[in-house]
């Protein structure tokens, strides 16, 4: 009787209960980040692991199901049947409130999307005196209004002022003009002084305007906010700047 009540106790704690356990025995988690949820199942069972959603988020970058996060992190030395919990990436994107980009510059537009994650699209410069000032927003050709709900991840694009605007009208002709009279009416017009071209004409008054670009023909528009190129006689002067 001694001799059967060792052999069962040896046998217990030392063959039953090992093999039960998997005493001494331990497996190392494998690295399953940036695999698709399918293959990293496979590779979990032949193992005799296990997995547990424990979060999801929406990379728009990635494929639906691409596993973002795991713990233990790979490397780890676990038991058989240990559960590694993941994080994968969403199927579909959630909804998320359209922040205002209207008013503000490109540049600030950049941060806000990125803050909101949604990507910046094709930018489109309009007519419209608010240089670099976006002025509509829209995702898949659809104008879309601050507030309204959009897919996160969703791509914008942007319709931005050129600071010139639609405004045309007829060229003025400022030849013949002392310079500072031609900049003032140029400058009241909502143009802008572009180059001065100081040249010698024995023919005209120094400071006197012989040329201009674009000419003043008849039927010339131009659009406020654009440059006129003037060629004076005489020598170069400094011009009173037209505010």
């Amino acid at each position: 009787m001694a001799v059967i009540v060792a052999l069962l106790v040896v046998g217990f704690f030392f063959v039953y209960l090992p093999a039960t356990t998997n005493h001494g025995e331990s497996i190392s988690v494998p690295k399953i980040t940036d695999m698709q949820l399918s293959e990293a199942e496979e590779q979990l069972d032949a193992q005799n692991l296990r997995y547990f959603i424990n979060d999801s988020t929406y990379k728009p970058d990635l494929k639906p199901n691409t596993i973002l996060t795991q713990d233990p992190a790979p490397g780890s030395k676990v038991k058989e049947g240990r559960k590694i919990y993941i994080s994968v990436n969403m199927k579909q994107p959630p909804m998320i409130k359209m922040p205002k980009l209207i008013d503000g510059s490109v540049l600030n537009a950049e941060r806000v999307l990125k803050s909101y994650d949604l990507r910046k699209g094709k930018i489109t410069y309009v007519p419209d005196l608010q240089q670099n000032a976006v002025l509509k927003q829209f995702i898949n050709g659809k104008e879309v209004q601050p507030g309204e709900m959009v897919p996160k991840g969703a791509v914008v694009d942007l319709h931005v002022g050129d600071g010139l605007g639609n405004t045309e009208f007829e060229m003025p002709n400022v030849v013949n003009m002392p310079i500072d009279e031609a900049s003032v009416l140029l400058v009241g017009q909502g143009l802008q002084i572009g180059n001065i071209i100081y040249v010698q004409d024995s023919d005209k008054t120094d400071g006197t305007v012989v040329r201009q670009r674009p000419v003043a023909q008849p039927g010339a528009k131009i659009r406020v906010g654009e440059l006129v190129d003037l060629w004076v006689a005489g020598q170069e002067r400094t011009v009173p700047t037209i505010d």
